[in-house]
Parts: structure tokens; C-alpha cells; sequence
């Protein structure tokens, strides 16, 4: 038995309301967390000089009533070109309370999804038990959109640093159900809690294992393809020693995001995936 089947605690049924504020609670999880490698958290702007924790926060507080309303249309069997119209009006929010800073243009995209598909599960299931439910109503509803979408030619950085390189982008990560989400970043997180690490220091395993593994296209665009790479290494690395779990595993985070400053690099993607992989543990069961 998985250690998510171990350590789940059955929901009721959850209202569309309850899933769009689960979104914005893991967003804040992600943001809460500190050491995180190039990124903004509550203490540090990480390799960004354009945003810190304020600019997130008002992010966040524009953006909590489109989680909302992606999975009522989620529920209502809305297709893909109405979800889309629904992030494209929710990143138009987000640009205007930040200034014109892209703060979660990769969450609004992946974790809107995400409730969506919450929403459409609820329809169709009653209720939400398992991650399965999510990733099988994401394929069977948007799946071919999904796939359809991969074939456009990118605009945004991260898309044509993928494209670049022949990395699996955004795009194809929700084409194929999210594999390191599901695959990766869920279990990772599951069984560090279950083993008994706190949310931070799980939260904290979860992110260096898909830092390790992800096309993290913002790490590609921010550092090219050596970039990416010599993040990846060190997230390996970092694992091999034994993670957070070493006496000093907190202590040597600290010291590859500081690495990751000085090359300027910032693993945006694998931040969305954490925080995607926290707003699943709040709608299917809290360990």
C-alpha cells in the first residue's frame, strides 16, 4: 500500500469554493517555504530582483476567486477553450497587481487545471479520495486539447526555452497528466510526512526531488540548457547525501540556494509542481 493510501484522511464532499481556497492555502505553502534554491520565500527574493514576498501576496490575493470559478467551470463540463479564457483573464489580474511582474503565470496554468479537474471529479465522483481521480478527469476531459496545445508555437520565455533545448515544457507536462507531479512529487512528499518530517523539511525533500528530475523550462530560460543541468546535478546530489534527512541537511540547502543565486537560476516550474503537489494533499487528504 502506497504511503498516501496510509496516511489519507477522508474528505467530505468538497465545494468548488473549498477546492479554489485549498489552491491559494498551497500557493502560500510554496511561498512559506525556506531554504528553496533561487527562489522567492518570505525571507528573500532568492534570484529575482523584480518581485519578493509582497508581490506574491498580492498576486495571491487576485488570483483566489479564479481557482474558484476554474473548478466550478471544472463542474459544469466546460471545455478547454473556456478554461482557457478563464487563465488568460486571471493572468491579466495577476500582471495588474503586481505591477506587471509574472508571479504565477505557471500555477495559474498548472494548478487551474488541476481544479478543474477537482471539479469535474466531484461531478462525476461524488466526492474526491484519491490523486487517480484528478489525473484520470484531466486526461479524459482536456487530454486531446491538451495535446493539441503542444503543437502551438510558444510565445513566453519558458516555452521557447523549451522548444529550444527539446525539453518537456508545461505544455507537454499536462498533455501527459503531470507525470512528476503524480509521479515524483506526490509520493516524495507523502512518504517524507509519513516517516515523520515535518511539512517544511518534506516540503523541502519534495522540491530537491523535482528540482532533480523536471524540464524545468524557467531554469532553461534563466541559465540554458547548462544551466538547467548543473541544477539538476546538484538537486542529485543533494538527494544522494541523504536529503534533508542528514544532520545538516537544512544547513546545505541553504548552501545550494545560495549557488543558485550566484548563477541567477530559478526553478520556477518545480515550485508550481510543489505547490501543486501541497494543494493535492489539501483536497484528497492531509497527511
Amino acid at each position: 500500500m502506497s504511503a498516501f493510501a496510509l496516511r489519507v484522511q477522508r474528505h467530505p464532499r468538497l465545494t468548488t469554493a473549498e477546492i479554489g481556497r485549498a489552491a491559494t492555502l498551497a500557493l502560500h505553502d510554496e511561498l512559506a517555504l525556506t531554504p528553496k534554491p533561487g527562489l522567492v520565500t518570505l525571507l528573500d527574493r532568492g534570484s529575482h530582483d523584480d518581485m519578493d514576498a509582497h508581490t506574491f501576496m498580492r498576486s495571491l490575493f487576485s488570483l483566489r476567486h479564479y481557482f474558484v470559478q476554474i473548478a466550478e467551470a471544472g463542474f459544469a463540463g466546460a471545455g478547454f477553450q473556456v478554461l482557457e479564457r478563464c487563465g488568460i483573464a486571471a493572468e491579466a489580474r495577476m500582471l495588474a497587481a503586481t505591477g506587471g511582474v509574472n508571479t504565477h503565470r505557471g500555477a495559474i496554468f498548472m494548478i487551474g487545471l488541476l481544479c478543474a479537474a477537482a471539479g469535474a471529479a466531484m461531478r462525476t465522483d461524488g466526492e474526491i479520495t484519491h490523486p487517480d481521480q484528478l489525473r484520470s478527469a484531466l486526461r479524459n476531459h482536456w487530454g486531446a486539447a491538451l495535446a493539441i496545445r503542444c503543437n502551438r508555437q510558444p510565445s513566453l520565455p519558458g516555452g521557447i526555452a523549451a522548444r529550444r533545448h527539446g525539453l518537456r515544457g508545461a505544455s507537454k507536462e499536462a498533455a501527459f497528466g503531470f507525470p512528476v507531479l503524480f509521479d515524483v512529487a506526490l509520493p516524495a512528499l507523502t512518504a517524507a510526512l509519513a516517516c515523520g518530517l515535518t511539512p517544511r523539511q518534506a516540503r523541502l525533500e519534495a522540491l530537491f526531488q523535482i528540482i532533480a528530475v523536471l524540464d524545468d523550462s524557467n531554469l532553461a530560460h534563466r541559465g540554458g540548457i547548462a544551466g538547467l543541468r548543473d541544477a539538476q546535478r546538484m538537486a542529485r546530489e543533494y538527494l544522494a547525501r541523504g536529503g534533508v534527512r542528514q544532520a545538516d541537511g537544512v544547513e546545505q540547502a541553504h548552501a545550494i540556494a545560495d549557488e543558485f543565486v550566484a548563477q541567477r537560476l530559478s526553478p520556477g516550474g518545480s515550485a508550481d509542481t510543489l505547490a501543486a503537489a501541497c494543494w493535492i494533499t489539501r483536497v484528497c487528504g492531509s497527511p
